[in-house]
């Protein structure tokens, strides 16, 4: 058995204290003391958090989840471990069927092998093809298709069914019988790449849709006679909102809006991020677009922004810093908001007795020292 002894940590149900956790692959004690329990050192200023779910992430390292190689997961893997990142969906985006169900059988692969490298990878988010053309963002206009039940269950049998969100646009003919379908399934629906009305977002909601996707980026905005996609996130409670706290897809005041209108536990942070991420700037690539990537910015060469090269650390960083909430509401953010989302907080997204071991480990400048899934070191700084 190991154990953090005597550190800050962030423990479910009341806050952050000085404590000691005791696990192997799940916790197994908090506090108290455990004879024989392998201390793991820590510096001083440390505090041990829960490790961060990141629901929304196409790739980093210079490897993207729609590349469909073992390898290449596993390089986003590791790469997700250096920022904290214990668990994360696979991110697809509109491209062609070959190419989806190619990363599908992948990520089918790779979880089957259940290496202990990198973060976990929980299953995967269908970001489109189901998308509105209008709002496409930087998702190929030409692989956008109509609703599919029978194409989503090819899609879901090649990646061993572990498709967890779909984002898909609610106003498309067809879309609602599919958000039934996809609901009945256990599916997460997320209303993104959209340009719903309010009546449009309430209508999915009422058959089964519970989020937004990356929350003001590539939907209808509010507007005074008619508050779209980003206007109903605002006002409907039941819906939980991705958002990407990079401070480039989305402003400061934006983000404080979102988080004075949404319940607490209905925000999740993203990365959204693409392979760049974690590599120098330069030139880059997303679904066979070239995208330019400069101070901390990813964009199309018609100036679209592609994706993110976000940090989930710094995201939470930002969301504290820069946007002002308090620490362990952002950290909610990262860890048990998007856990209860995609309906797996009860084996993940805090530190609590019975939960999965999974720990990021950071310093006060919010730098992850050490990042730990199932019990088993998966990064650590040098």
């Amino acid at each position: 058995m190991k154990a953090f002894k005597n550190v800050s940590v962030y423990v479910e149900g009341k806050g952050v204290v000085k404590s000691s956790v005791y696990f192997q692959e799940k916790i197994e004690k908090i506090g108290g003391c455990v004879k024989g329990a392998e201390a793991i050192e820590l510096p001083e200023d440390a505090i041990v958090l829960p490790g961060f779910i990141d629901e929304h992430i196409h790739g980093a390292g210079g490897s993207d989840a729609m590349d469909g190689t073992l390898n290449d997961l596993a390089v986003i893997a590791d790469t997700l471990a250096q920022e904290g990142t214990t668990a994360f969906l696979a991110t697809t985006m509109t491209q062609s069927k070959e190419n989806i169900l190619k990363a599908m059988r992948a990520v089918k692969e790779y979880r089957a092998a259940n290496g202990e490298k990198g973060a976990r990878i929980a299953g995967v988010h269908l970001e489109g093809p189901f998308i509105s053309a209008k709002h496409k963002g930087a998702q190929p206009l030409e692989y956008v298709a109509p609703p599919n039940a029978q194409i989503f269950d090819e899609y879901n049998e090649a990646s061993g069914n572990c498709i967890k969100i779909v984002t898909l646009a609610p106003e498309e003919k067809g879309a609602l019988g599919f958000i039934r379908y996809l609901s009945k399934k256990g599916v997460v629906v997320s209303i993104g790449h959209s340009g719903a009305t309010c009546a449009e977002v309430r209508a999915a909601m009422e058959a089964g849709a519970t989020n937004v996707t990356h929350t003001y980026n590539a939907q209808s905005p509010l507007h005074h006679r008619e508050i779209g996609v980003v206007g109903s996130a605002l006002l409907y409670d039941e819906l939980y909102c991705e958002l990407i706290c990079d401070t480039i897809h989305v402003s400061v005041p934006a983000m404080q809006l979102l988080v004075k209108n949404k319940r607490a536990d209905k925000l999740a942070l993203i990365t959204d991020a693409m392979r760049a991420k974690g590599i120098a700037d330069g030139v880059s690539e997303l679904g066979g677009q070239t995208v330019i990537v400069k101070n901390g910015e990813a964009r199309l060469q018609d100036g679209t922004l592609a994706g993110s090269v976000l940090r989930m650390n710094r995201a939470l960083q930002n969301m504290v810093q820069k946007v002002g909430v308090p620490f362990t509401q952002a950290v909610d953010y990262c860890t048990i908001n998007p856990a209860r989302a995609l309906k797996i907080d009860g084996e993940t997204g805090s530190i609590a007795v019975g939960k999965r071991a999974d720990f990021a480990v950071l310093d006060k400048e919010y730098n992850v020292i050490l990042t730990v899934r199932d019990g088993k070191e998966i990064y650590r700084a040098n």
